[in-house]
């Protein structure tokens, strides 16, 4: 046994000593009023005695009971005043009870904090960001309120990240008002026949008063930053909206649609395309192109199934024909003529916001209640020498390519590289693959970034990982391009035809009046948003969607525009905090690959413990007859215990098969439910079930089934 342990051990046992002790020789007894008041001539005549050896042995008691959380305080803080006077007995007091309270949250924090840490980390970690950033102000504010046993503030405390030295004189200043209380109501003790004499109704409500003063004056103090940045505007008397959205992609039509749908005036203004970058340049082009290249890929692979092709190739501008034209056939569901109809006013044109108050939209300006900004992002183009040279592709302009690129160099290693660098190779292009990390899909579990850059080698793409791009080499007399990158201290050239720049997404969030307004952006250059989604110093400008993250994908943008809607509607009625714990994505390459919750390479990070059941699709019967049986399902858990931490899916369908799973997690729905439901036969969801069996029998009871197995012999016998 460690000598840590054995500490632990050794202090756990003395505690339960000192409370048997306590209890078993009824200690209790002469921590009475009664007992005080008949003691009381007898222990003033030992302090003028003895002064400070009788102040040391007081002092000694309080805090033992204090650190031992031992009920006797009020008795002994009354005995204070009513022994050593007011300011001797305040001074005792005050110092007593806070290092018998810092003891106790040392003890706390020695015994259980890496425990309680550790199981409920994901839990707590909204809760330790909150102790690190405003711990003091909530402790204080703690300590004001008599209504909270002391103890519970002192044991809890421990258990968080705060330091000792904070909760030592925080502690100290909020306990100080009512240790004056009590300790000068000692000093009248022949007045008292009850603590309530003491804590009158009119007296414990001026506590509580006083307790939630920090927070009325935190919010009043908010409300003032905010009015002296409103104040610079002048208010409409009058508004002519309750919501003016600046935006149409998915973020601003939700929130224009449910504004309208709750009967509220709203206006929708939108420079370009209805829809967004989602149905326009982003999800709905990217999978129509995704499926044209895996309908040519099973062609190729035809002879598999028993059928004989004899000539399949690519008309690459029927290909992109066939894109923009489910454009077209979605479009209307994002179109003016729809959400007209819906009651949304909408307006094609630039936006600008004057003040909080008012946007300017051609020649029209509109006063509003509200604003949201829900501009989206675009791509990032990095400052890499020599690109801004020759013409390049991003996530915007690919889609006016006629002719299939030959040899095409894909920047970037994230979900839009990895889904077009695999399509165009599908369909015909020498694909370079370039990503400056150890490995593609880098938020991904390693196995699963290895298992499809295997993939991706398999089918022609040249993955090139730890490659930095360094510039951009054209010469026009040869008519070639290069990338020059660096990798294990050389210089590597990739010849390209074309090049596609995929590095991510930056907010777009100027041209249209934030810098002038003086709305704060997050150091990530997104807009800067509170739990509310209010920008951080306008409470009447609310953002949702790419323009403010944390999250970059269409279902969040959604989910976000509820809370835009809502909360901008009923503030400050009713305000409601954004939730995102469970929130699930997918990358559709073949394999796709979706994933809510943790991953294990997170979960060893965060030092969240866990098991692991997994289900292969080469052993489901649907994979099997569909020829596709690569991939997984991965279900990390507590161990011995059925909650879904996170859940990792490498397959076909993969984000459809995800459903399930952000259900349960957002419900609190555990493995056994997910076993307990019927699933279709012969389907892909059945892989769910199987390996909710694989968790069961990861953790079958074994000594239960030992005694099945013994009772089972016994009725055969």
């Amino acid at each position: 046994m460690s000598p840590s342990r054995r500490f632990r051990i050794t202090l756990v046992l003395f505690v339960l000593a000192a409370f048997t002790a306590f209890y078993w020789f009824d200690l209790g007894q002469y921590l009475n009023l009664e007992s005080l008041k008949t003691q009381q001539s007898l222990l003033t005549s030992y302090f003028d005695t003895h002064p400070l050896g009788f102040s040391l042995i007081y002092a000694s008691i309080y805090v033992a009971s204090a650190a031992l959380s031992i009920p006797g305080a009020t008795i002994l803080t009354l005995a204070s005043g009513a022994i050593f006077g007011f300011w001797w007995g305040l001074l005792l007091v005050s110092l007593s009870s806070s290092i018998g309270a810092t003891l106790a949250f040392l003890g706390s924090r020695y015994l259980l904090r890496d425990t309680v840490q550790k199981k409920f980390k994901d839990k707590l970690e909204k809760v330790n960001a909150g102790i690190e950033k405003e711990g003091s102000f909530y402790l204080f504010t703690l300590r004001l309120v008599p209504l909270i046993p002391f103890f519970v503030i002192n044991l809890v405390m421990g258990l968080t990240p705060m330091k000792t030295r904070t909760f030592f004189f925080v502690s100290q200043l909020g306990m100080l008002m009512g240790t004056i209380v009590y300790v000068n109501a000692g000093t009248q003790l022949a007045n008292i026949t009850s603590p309530r004499d003491i804590l009158t109704p009119s007296l414990l409500f001026s506590f509580v008063l006083i307790g939630i003063l920090p927070l009325i004056s935190k919010w009043l103090l908010n409300r003032f930053k905010a009015g002296q940045h409103m104040k610079k505007f002048k208010k409409p008397k009058t508004f002519e909206q309750n919501m003016v959205v600046i935006g149409g992609g998915s973020a601003g039509l939700i929130s224009a649609y449910i504004a309208a749908a709750l009967k509220a005036k709203v206006v929708l203004i939108e420079k370009d395309k209805m829809g967004g970058d989602c149905l326009n340049t982003g999800c709905v082009p990217s999978k129509a192109l995704i499926r044209s290249a895996k309908i040519f890929h099973q062609i190729k692979k035809a002879q598999e199934f028993g059928l004989e092709v004899s000539s399949a190739k690519v008309d690459f501008a029927k290909v992109m024909a066939r894109v923009q034209n489910i454009i077209s056939t979605i479009a209307p569901h994002d179109s003016q003529e729809r959400y007209r109809g819906l009651g949304v006013e909408c307006i094609t044109g630039e936006a600008r916001i004057i003040s909080p108050y008012t946007v300017q939209v051609n020649d029209k300006i509109i006063t509003t209640k509200n604003i949201v900004i829900a501009t989206g992002a675009g791509p990032l183009i990095p400052p890499i020498p020599g690109l801004d040279t020759i013409p390049f592709l991003t996530s915007e302009n690919i889609w006016s390519l006629k002719e299939l690129p030959e040899n095409l160099l894909v920047l970037g290693g994230g979900a839009i590289g990895c889904e077009l660098a695999q399509s165009f190779s599908r369909l015909g292009s020498k694909v370079s693959l370039v990503e400056m990390s150890p490995r593609i899909m880098a938020k991904e579990d390693r196995e699963v970034s290895t298992l499809i850059a295997q993939e991706f080698e398999k089918e022609g793409v040249q993955v090139f990982t730890s490659h930095k791009a360094l510039s951009i080499e054209a010469s026009v007399e040869n008519s070639t391009q290069a990338l020059v990158c660096e990798t294990d201290g050389r210089e590597v050239r990739i010849p390209f035809s074309h090049i596609l720049v995929a590095l991510g997404r930056k907010a777009r969030v100027k041209g249209f009046g934030l810098e002038e307004m003086g709305v704060e952006l997050a150091k990530n250059g997104t807009v800067a948003a509170n739990e509310f989604l209010q920008t951080t110093n306008f409470p009447n400008i609310y953002a949702c969607g790419d323009a403010t993250g944390p999250f970059q994908f269409t279902h969040t943008a959604s989910y976000q525009a509820w809370y835009v809607a809502v909360n901008s509607l009923f503030s400050p009625l009713k305000k409601f905090a954004v939730d995102y714990r469970v929130i699930p994505w997918c990358t559709y390459t073949d394999p796709e690959v979706a994933r809510v919750g943790l991953s294990e390479q997170e979960a060893k990070e965060k030092g969240i413990p866990y098991q692991v059941a997994r289900y292969e699709f080469s052993d489901l019967d649907r994979s099997i007859t569909e020829g596709d049986t690569l991939g997984f399902v991965k279900i990390l858990t507590p161990p011995k215990g059925d909650k879904i931490l996170g859940v990792t899916i490498v397959g076909n369908h993969a984000g459809d098969l995800m459903a399930e799973y952000v259900a349960a997690m957002k419900h609190g729905l555990g493995m056994n439910k997910v076993l307990g439901t019927i699933h279709i036969y012969p389907t892909l969801a059945e892989a769910n079930k199987n390996v909710a069996g694989v968790w069961k029998r990861q953790n079958a009871p074994q000594a239960i089934l030992k005694f099945l197995e013994k009772f089972h012999a016994w009725r055969r016998s």
